[in-house]
C-alpha cells in the first residue's frame, strides 16, 4: 500500500516520532544526545521551526514543533541525515539507523497542544527511565526541564507553551500541576497518531456519534476534530497546488545542473568527471543541496547523476541549508526555463 503524502505548510503544528530500526537504540551515549540536540537547536535558532516539546529515549524520540520558514521534510532531513552520519562514524557502523521514515501527525493546536506537551514530557517516567516528577524536573533529555526553569535552553519556545497555563507569575505552577495530574492517565494511545477514532476520543465515541446520526471527517495524518480535518486538507491541497506550480519546472536534474553550471561558470562534463577544481566542487555541492533539500530528490539519485557516492552527497546536505540567494536562482530566476531541457544524457 503506498504511503500517504505528508501534510505540511508554514505554521502547522506537528507531533513527530522517530524510532530506531528493529527497535534498536538510536542514542548510545551522552555525546549522541548532545549531537542530536545541537542540530535541533540550530534548526530552531535559524527559524526553520519552533520547538515546544521534545524527549529523547534510547530507541526513539518525540518532537512537538511548528514549521516556519522551511518545510518539515527539509528540516527533518537535515536533522536526521547529519545525525546518522556522525553516529555511524562515532560508533563505527554502517547502514540505516532509523526505522523507515519518521512519523508526523498534524495536530489541532487549541485542542491538543497542552495534552501533547504533557504526553511527550512524561515519556521518561512512563518508560521507567526516571521514577518521579522531581527527577523529571532535572532530567536533561526532555524539554520539561526548560519549561520549569532548571535547565536553560534558549532555542526552545517555553514562553509560548507557558502562555497556555495563565499569567507568567502562575504559569509554571499551573504547568507543574497539570503534569503531575497526567501521571495517572497512563500511556494515552489516543495521542500517538491521527484518524477519526483518536480524534474522537476512542471507538466508543465514534459509535455514539454515529448513533446520533452525526458524521465527522477523519485522516490518519491529522489529530483534530472533523472541521479541523477538512480545513487542513483544503489548505494543504491549495498549498500543494502552489508547490506544484513552482516545482513542476524543476523536477529535472539536468535542468538543475545546467543552472548550477551557469552560475559557477563550469561545464557539466567537468562537474560530473570528479574534477577537484574549486568551481566544480562548489557546483556539485550546490546541486546536491538544492536537489535534495528543495526538490525532494534522494541522495542516491543525485549521487548517481553526479557520479559520486551517496555518502558524499549526504555529507554535503548535512553540512548546512540553502541560502536565500541560491533559492532564488532555482525557484524564481529559473522559472522561465523550460522543463526537461537537458544538458546531459
Amino acid at each position: 500500500m503506498p504511503r500517504c503524502a505528508r501534510l505540511d505548510a508554514p505554521g502547522v503544528l506537528h507531533h513527530v516520532i522517530g524510532r530506531g530500526i528493529e527497535k534498536g537504540k538510536i542514542f548510545l551515549t551522552q555525546h549522541d544526545r548532545n549531537d542530536f540536540l545541537s542540530r535541533l537547536a540550530t534548526l530552531a535558532q535559524e527559524g526553520s521551526l519552533s520547538l515546544y516539546a521534545w524527549s529523547l529515549l534510547s530507541n526513539h524520540f518525540h518532537l512537538l514543533c511548528k514549521t516556519e520558514k522551511n518545510s518539515l521534510p527539509s528540516s527533518m532531513r537535515r536533522l536526521l541525515t547529519g545525525y546518522v552520519v556522525n553516529f555511524n562514524r562515532r560508533h563505527v557502523r554502517y547502514g540505516h539507523l532509523f526505522q523507515n521514515r519518521y512519523k508526523s501527525i498534524v495536530c489541532q493546536e487549541d485542542a491538543y497542544l497542552q495534552e501533547l506537551v504533557r504526553y511527550i514530557h512524561l515519556n521518561p517516567i512512563r518508560a521507567g527511565i526516571i521514577p518521579s516528577m522531581d527527577e523529571l524536573n532535572r532530567f536533561p533529555w526532555s524539554g520539561h526541564s526548560a519549561l520549569v526553569g532548571t535547565i536553560r535552553r534558549d532555542w526552545q519556545d517555553t514562553a509560548y507553551v507557558l502562555s497556555y497555563f495563565g499569567q507568567r507569575a502562575k504559569a509554571r505552577k499551573n504547568y507543574l500541576q497539570f503534569m503531575e495530574e497526567g501521571i495517572s492517565l497512563g500511556k494515552r494511545p489516543e495521542l500517538v497518531g491521527g484518524g477519526l477514532i483518536r480524534s474522537s476520543g476512542g471507538w466508543s465515541s465514534v459509535l455514539a456519534l454515529r448513533r446520533r446520526g452525526g458524521k465527522q471527517a477523519g485522516d490518519e495524518r491529522i489529530l483534530g476534530d472533523g472541521e479541523f480535518v477538512q480545513s487542513v486538507l483544503s489548505e494543504m491541497d491549495e498549498f500543494g497546488k502552489q508547490n506544484l506550480r513552482v516545482n513542476a519546472r524543476h523536477l529535472d536534474l539536468p535542468t538543475l545542473a545546467e543552472r548550477a553550471c551557469i552560475a559557477h561558470k563550469v561545464s557539466l562534463q567537468e562537474v560530473r568527471s570528479g574534477s577537484r577544481r574549486h568551481n566544480a566542487v562548489v557546483t556539485r555541492q550546490e546541486l546536491s543541496k538544492v536537489a535534495v533539500m528543495l526538490f525532494g530528490y534522494s541522495g542516491a539519485e543525485v549521487a548517481r547523476y553526479l557520479g559520486v557516492t551517496t555518502s558524499c552527497v549526504t555529507r554535503v546536505v548535512s553540512s548546512g541549508g540553502v541560502s536565500a540567494k541560491v533559492r532564488g536562482r532555482y525557484l524564481e530566476e529559473g522559472q522561465s526555463l523550460q522543463a526537461g531541457r537537458a544538458s546531459a544524457p
